[in-house]
């Protein structure tokens, strides 16, 4: 698939924890630190990054890390958010720290922060590059990210090879990019652990979106709700009421924050040199084969010949 050329910088915002998880459970447990400690998701991340920076050879770049996994400002206005899940094991949280590390050593600007989750960090990211004229590319496959997309900016998703820019988030979920996170406010998210309204799923809140703009007009005229045309209506307007408090702090869950802080790196976070000597340090760490190894080197723009002693 051919790319096609923007005047404007492009900034590649990827969603790290996405491709380290997706490597977790795919990758074999065949790689041990000398202390026995398993490599499996870090070999896998390192694909990733290596084929996308093959690929696409972005000059800005940043990647997102959830730091805050059970600290998150969310967790403080609704305790259940994210309580479906099981905690990260020690044997994955480990190799967080190693994908950063590996992040960083090739130049690319790392973005983490305990209370801010990583679509918190890419947003902000996105709009601070905005005033440097820069457009995005948002590389997930995570549907909440959505809601940043405005112009020309682009959702990747990377593992199946697919992209699309605002009108594609229509033809997804049957509202616009600035729609999303009240459309998930009134669906629910199960992924997340937002429960949404209860009677309102996916189809009807795309319809109630769509029809009055926004959450905040719809409760406005919820008494409009069951004259719609729409199976269900009568019962949809009732729960609205009942549950108007919930659905607009659902909203509070679904918003993702453009103003994390992102200090010290500086939009539009062009990409650095490579740290050779952190490079080789890290190769032998993680116990790297020779062909990613050379693979890395090159996208690294370094030596692609490193010793592999």
């Amino acid at each position: 698939m051919s790319r096609v050329l923007h005047p404007r910088p492009t900034l590649y915002l990827v969603d790290a924890s996405m491709y380290i998880f997706r490597a977790w459970h795919s990758m074999p447990d065949e790689w041990h630190d000398e202390d026995g400690w398993p490599l499996n998701a870090v070999h896998g991340f390192a694909r990733f990054l290596v084929e996308l920076l093959e690929r696409e050879r972005p000059r800005h770049i940043a990647i997102a890390f959830d730091e805050a996994l059970d600290s998150c400002f969310r967790n403080r206005l609704y305790p259940q958010y994210k309580a479906n899940r099981d905690p990260a094991p020690e044997e994955l949280r480990r190799q967080f720290a190693l994908c950063k590390a590996l992040s960083a050593a090739l130049g690319m600007a790392v973005l983490g922060h305990g209370d801010y989750e990583a679509d918190d960090l890419i947003g902000s990211a996105l709009v601070q590059s905005r005033g440097h004229g820069a457009r995005g590319v948002i590389v997930s496959a995570d549907k909440d990210l959505s809601q940043l997309l405005q112009d020309d900016d682009e959702q990747f998703d990377f593992a199946r090879g697919l992209r699309w820019g605002q009108a594609g988030v229509k033809e997804r979920h049957g509202v616009r990019a600035d729609q999303i996170a009240d459309y998930l406010a009134l669906c629910g998210d199960a992924v997340d652990n937002i429960p949404g309204v209860p009677g309102i799923g996916q189809k009807t809140a795309a319809v109630l979106i769509s029809h009055f703009g926004s959450l905040d007009a719809l409760l406005a005229r919820v008494d409009e709700v069951p004259f719609l045309r729409q199976r269900g209506s009568a019962r949809a307007a009732a729960s609205l009421r009942e549950h108007r408090e919930q659905v607009l702090m659902y909203r509070q869950l679904t918003t993702i924050a453009v103003d994390a802080p992102l200090q010290p790196h500086e939009a539009p976070f062009a990409r650095g040199a490579a740290d050779a000597t952190m490079l080789s340090s890290l190769y032998e760490r993680f116990r790297f084969g020779p062909l990613t190894r050379r693979r890395l080197q090159t996208a690294a723009g370094l030596d692609s010949t490193p010793s592999t002693n």
